[in-house]
């Protein structure tokens, strides 16, 4: 079933900086939109193949950005 993420209001494809508890944050680039997941492990899916999964309960907030395609 399709969530309809609010992540895809934003394009096809984002970057995503990701801010953790502790003080750290990663950046990921290429995700495409139709690939988010959403669960206690959030799936990223990039343009590579690359699978991404990240703990929720790690996460404080989330930043999206539109990548032009």
């Amino acid at each position: 079933m399709d969530l309809q993420s609010t992540t895809k209001a934003q394009g096809e494809v984002v970057t995503q900086i990701i801010h953790f508890i502790n003080g750290e944050k990663r950046t990921f680039e290429n995700i495409s939109t139709s690939s988010i997941k959403q669960g206690q492990f959030t799936k990223l899916v990039t343009l590579d193949g690359r699978l991404i999964m990240i703990n929720d309960k790690n996460v404080l907030c989330v930043e999206v950005f539109k990548q032009d395609e």
